[in-house]
């Protein structure tokens, strides 16, 4: 006879709530937690088959509102056509959607009433949190989160390649321009370029470390920093931007400066989204169906009470004229 969640959880020293959180691989619990239910439950012989996989019927997409904007369009589009490609076969509905910040976020949420959700792109933390706590299962795509399965694209080695490639390349002043480092891609993309630096040894000079000032504008923030770097003494002769929307706007600028790219400064960026291509931008290409795919393929796995982890994507660097002396 199998035994009851409640001694299984006596046996662990838990709540009965976190022994059911842990074994339907919802939030709230940490990894150690998780594998010591799990480790408990098959020494005690708990019937894990009594957790019946609820079917899902509508997955909710959920994006911050900054990436609903032209300059990350083409990235998060794409990742959600690879969720699409999952879930329309299956008949499951996915639902893009953005929260408003000036009602209830919880409320918003049940109002979708999904079954599931995935967590696309820098969200706020006291968002994730609310999210997290209504107990349906959710992955984070582009983005990391203690308790919450992941997928990624390998954005510290991306930039760490780019940025070795450039060194080997000749390019001694690299610069790195970046946007808010609260998003998790961000920072590690930043991470990679003074890793590759570091390896060369090379301490990053400050100087040559771009932010886009919080309330501006992609051009206006390009512009500021440019501005600062082109008034220096030493300015850079490359710049590594965070993403391809903004390594664009670089090069549209710097070449209405009448600078020749790459004679006098090269340009490079991190996604490889469409318009990278017929810029001749060098970039470091992300595929970003397929973290569509993974994300939501993990979902799948945590409606069926099935074990998973975090997924991190290959990347890989395309050399274009951008870069090509």
């Amino acid at each position: 006879m199998t035994i009851s969640m409640r001694a299984l959880a006596a046996a662990v020293g838990v709540s009965v709530g976190t022994v059911s959180r842990a074994l339907k691989h919802q939030g709230g619990v940490s990894p150690e937690t998780r594998q010591r239910v799990f480790q408990q439950a098959a020494a005690l012989g708990y019937d894990l088959g009594r957790l019946e996989p609820a079917p899902l019927r509508k997955v909710l997409f959920l994006l911050h509102s900054q990436h609903t904007r032209s300059s990350a369009l083409p990235f998060y589009s794409a990742v959600e056509q690879g969720a699409r490609d999952v879930c329309t076969p299956m008949g499951i509905e996915l639902q893009p959607f953005t929260v408003k910040p000036s009602s209830s976020i919880r409320r918003q949420l049940l109002l979708q009433e999904a079954d599931a959700i995935l967590a696309v792109g820098f969200l706020e933390p006291e968002t994730l949190a609310i999210a997290q706590a209504l107990g349906k299962p959710m992955t984070l795509i582009d983005s990391s989160a203690p308790g919450l399965p992941s997928v990624n694209p390998d954005n510290l080695a991306g930039t760490q390649a780019l940025t070795a490639q450039l060194l080997a390349q000749g390019y001694q002043r690299i610069a790195f321009l970046c946007g808010s480092l609260a998003h998790y891609s961000i920072r590690l993309r930043e991470r990679g370029y003074r890793q590759a630096l570091f390896n060369a040894g090379r301490l990053a000079d400050p100087a040559l470390e771009g932010l886009i000032p919080p309330g501006l504008d992609l051009a206006a923030g390009v512009q500021h920093v440019l501005r600062q770097w082109l008034a220096g003494i030493n300015p850079p002769d490359a710049i590594i931007a965070y993403n391809d929307a903004c390594a664009l706007e670089v090069l549209r600028q710097l070449r209405s400066h009448g600078i020749r790219v790459p004679q006098q400064i090269a340009v490079a960026g991190f996604d490889n989204i469409p318009s990278a291509a017929d810029a001749g931008l060098t970039t470091v290409a992300v595929d970003q169906a397929a973290l569509g795919i993974s994300g939501m393929r993990q979902l799948l796995e945590l409606a069926r009470h099935q074990a998973t982890r975090d997924s991190l994507h290959a990347v890989r660097v395309l050399q274009r004229a951008s870069t090509t002396r």
